[in-house]
């Protein structure tokens, strides 16, 4: 799922590769998915992009926003994956839209479980998109300590960490994915209450927060997503799919899994403790 790590560098990447190049071909989905969210009729799509060339692609929360000429923009959100391809290389058999560029070269846009692929003109009307334009990357100077506890003062306090950070898009873009590793690092367990936190331990957090999004989105994203390329990331997760089964790294005891807030949450019950 992209999260700030994934945009940032997915973002990057494509903005390098794809800057100037106009848009010769849009295909349609060959494998409709019923989950896959576009911005109207996606038919409309050849008509809004052929013709239009590509002056910017920016990253924020759980965005990417590809910028053309004549206020035309696509953007992506969280589910949706987006790949390039050079000239050489075949069709993917599926895909829920492929646009192909003058030099021949083409980006493919596949959605797993859910996902959004919007083309429009001017600004779009959706208030997770508008809200994470309008707010402070946690990777920015500015996302400091005092604009944290901020957060924290703008909830009630019986509220769960897990809650707090990744639910409502407070910080837009940090989502149970990057949670994990976040809340092992500070270790505080995903379930504990925020009235309980001591002012240390909100500043353990903070900097843990800051610091493991900063060497997720150093290091390529995660290494359970993929960046542009269709490549993996190289930051190896401490806690995800890919290493609950394994012991903890800390203490060697078992790494929990359970269903919380509408996702896995995986922690050490000895190094995260539920006070």
């Amino acid at each position: 799922m992209l999260e700030i790590s994934e945009t940032t560098v997915v973002s990057h990447q494509a903005e390098n590769v794809l800057y100037g190049k106009i848009i010769s071909e849009v295909h349609q989905a060959t494998s409709p998915h019923k989950f896959a969210w576009y911005s109207g009729d996606p038919k409309t799509y050849p008509d809004l992009l052929i013709g239009r060339q590509i002056e910017s692609v920016k990253g924020h929360g759980a965005y990417v926003d590809i910028h053309c000429d004549n206020d035309i923009t696509i953007t992506i959100g969280d589910g949706t994956n987006l790949k390039y391809y050079p000239a050489i290389e075949k069709y993917p058999i599926k895909h829920q839209l492929l646009i192909v560029f003058e030099d021949k070269s083409f980006l493919v846009f596949t959605v797993a479980m859910y996902g959004a692929i919007y083309a429009y003109k001017g600004e779009m009307d959706n208030f997770y998109h508008r809200n994470s334009l309008n707010s402070i990357s946690p990777l920015s100077e500015v996302f400091d300590r005092q604009y944290f506890e901020g957060i924290f003062k703008s909830v009630k306090k019986d509220m769960s960490v897990k809650a707090l950070l990744a639910t409502e898009q407070r910080i837009p873009g940090l989502g149970n994915g990057v949670l994990q590793d976040i809340l092992f690092n500070a270790a505080i367990h995903p379930k504990r209450k925020i009235s309980t936190l001591s002012d240390l331990e909100k500043d353990d957090l903070f900097h843990s927060l800051k610091v493991t999004l900063q060497s997720m989105t150093d290091k390529g994203g995660r290494d359970t997503e993929k960046d542009f390329y269709g490549n993996f990331g190289k930051y190896k997760t401490i806690l995800s799919r890919n290493t609950y089964k394994a012991p903890c790294p800390n203490c060697g005891g078992e790494i929990i899994k359970e269903a919380y807030l509408g996702g896995s949450i995986y922690y050490c019950p000895v190094c995260q403790k539920q006070k």
